[in-house]
């Protein structure tokens, strides 16, 4: 039976086409049996079980359609789990990698501050000990002086010059040698310090009042030593004239 003629019906799809053929066929096989009455059944039971094959092939594309849909909905939610997962990842990452800098910088500050308290103490250890190593030096190049007329005033003068107490090398020097000779062990018995009960002794003869009254700390109480007489003498001169220089006789 020839297909019937219907508009636009080449430009249809090969599913619409078979379509439209299984309706046109359905609907004819409808027509003959209304035209034939008393028709045998089995040309009723041909017509009626005709296959609808365009119209299971419709529900196919439909739940294939469905299918897809369904599948792409799937891939975009794991697609959109795994980007979760991935920045959760990379978020951590981060925080552990931030913790662990800080703890890094915390132990580098915590260092630094124990290094410089160290140095401090060693600095002030150095200190310490330099000034003892001074002080020993000191101790160590001590002054000398020898053990004569010229060593007793030279020591003297130095004693005198850090009291203050005024005198010269040849102002003290002359004075011994008018009063003593340059004996530290002399002693007047005749004049009249003698006769009174306290006679004048040492290098520059200086009687023990006065000895004691113008004593300079530093030096002995022995009123026979060298430095400590010479030192009293022109501590005394310096009070009454001025200084041992101004002396030239009998003081």
């Amino acid at each position: 039976m020839p297909l019937p003629s219907i508009p636009g019906y080449n430009r249809l799809t090969k599913t619409h086409k078979y379509s439209a053929a299984g309706i046109a066929a359905a609907g004819a096989a409808a027509i003959a049996i209304a035209v034939v009455p008393g028709g045998d059944a089995g040309a009723k039971t041909t017509a009626q079980d005709l296959p609808n094959k365009p119209v299971a092939l419709t529900s196919q594309k439909a739940d294939s359609q469905a299918h897809h849909e369904a599948l792409v909905k799937q891939s975009a939610l794991a697609a959109k789990q795994a980007k979760e997962e991935a920045a959760a990842k990379k978020k951590a990452a981060e925080e552990a990698a931030a913790k662990k800098a800080a703890e890094e910088a915390a132990a580098k500050k915590a260092a630094e501050v124990k290094a410089a308290k160290e140095r401090a103490v060693q600095q002030a250890a150095n200190r310490s000990t330099a000034r003892i190593e001074t002080v020993a030096a000191a101790k160590d190049t001590k002054k000398t002086y020898p053990n004569n007329l010229d060593g007793w005033i030279r020591e003297s003068l130095d004693i005198m010059k850090q009291k203050g107490i005024p005198g010269s090398y040849n102002g003290i020097y002359r004075n011994i040698i008018r009063e003593s000779g340059g004996n530290p062990r002399a002693i007047n018995l005749w004049d009249i310090n003698a006769r009174n009960g306290v006679p004048s002794k040492g290098l520059l003869q200086v009687i023990a009042p006065t000895f004691k009254q113008y004593h300079v700390e530093g030096t002995s109480w022995d009123l026979y030593d060298p430095v400590a007489n010479i030192t009293a003498a022109c501590n005394y001169a310096a009070a009454r004239y001025g200084s041992m220089d101004n002396v030239n006789g009998p003081y």
